[in-house]
């Protein structure tokens, strides 16, 4: 009977450690779990914070470029380019046309968006013509806009603290000291604001100065001269007309010529005077 007894009450005991140490180990998964779900979220936010920043860094390319091509039609390979300009969403910065004794020709800068850019030559390339010329530039200013973003956002953040000092400002003295920093950086911000507007622009759309030319037969042209008749008359004309500008131009200056006359006049008794005594 006692070892029954004693067997029943080792049971229990037994029974009822087994059951601490399940408690105290699901005590401590769930600690562990506290632990490591916000050290993994935070691993995980960082992670995400790496890729944002990757994306928002983006390349900012410049491209530029220089194409001449002779045609034998001139004027319907004309069209065709602004059927193109139009269709890759481009546009005319600068046109003009020349029309010479050996060549006519287009020089046209043309604006095209830089996603299209490359897309927009090689289809001016497979149309007719002799490529003369070609030069494609890409220049990367990605630093030049991380710089400038930069002091941007510095500039107005101090611009702010101006702000939030003039509101605190005691005397007439502070206020104008304040308002002359403020004067500055709005300047600053202004300049930088605008220096970021053009290089977007130019990365945004890509310039191609293009000249399309058509070569032509020498012809000699003589300059028309006109009748003699028509010669002889405007040569009397010219003459007579310079003669009587010369006139009124003597007319206009005589009281300088009496005066030239009479200084002559005395000069010549004087040295005739001086003459006789010596």
């Amino acid at each position: 009977m006692r070892n029954v007894l004693s067997i029943f009450i080792l049971t229990i005991l037994f029974a009822s450690c087994h059951q601490k140490q399940t408690d105290n180990a699901s005590y401590a998964v769930a600690d562990i779990e506290e632990e490591v779900i916000p050290t993994t979220q935070q691993e995980s936010t960082q992670s995400f914070d790496k890729i944002e920043k990757q994306e928002v860094i983006k390349k900012r390319i410049i491209k530029d470029g220089r194409l001449g091509i002779r045609v034998e039609e001139l004027e319907n390979t004309k069209l065709r380019i602004d059927s193109l300009i139009k269709y890759h969403g481009g546009y005319y910065d600068n046109e003009s046309f020349n029309n010479k004794d050996w060549e006519s020709s287009y020089n046209l800068k043309i604006r095209i968006p830089c996603a299209n850019f490359e897309a927009f030559i090689s289809d001016i390339e497979t149309g007719n013509g002799e490529i003369q010329y070609k030069e494609i530039d890409s220049k990367d200013v990605t630093d030049q806009f991380i710089d400038l973003e930069t002091r941007l956002e510095n500039k107005r953040n101090y611009l702010n603290r101006y702000n939030d000092l003039l509101k605190k400002a005691n005397n007439v003295k502070e206020i104008l000291e304040i308002e002359e920093k403020i004067r500055g950086l709005e300047e600053e911000i202004e300049s930088t604001t605008g220096r970021l507007k053009y290089l977007s622009d130019l990365v945004d759309y890509s310039t191609l100065d293009l000249t399309i030319s058509k070569k032509k037969d020498f012809k000699y042209n003589p300059d028309n001269r006109g009748k003699f008749s028509e010669k002889l008359k405007q040569s009397l004309s010219k003459g007579w007309f310079g003669f009587v500008d010369f006139l009124l131009f003597v007319i206009k200056i005589w009281p300088f010529l009496i005066i030239v006359a009479l200084i002559l006049y005395f000069g010549r008794k004087y040295k005739k005077t001086k003459r006789k005594i010596n």
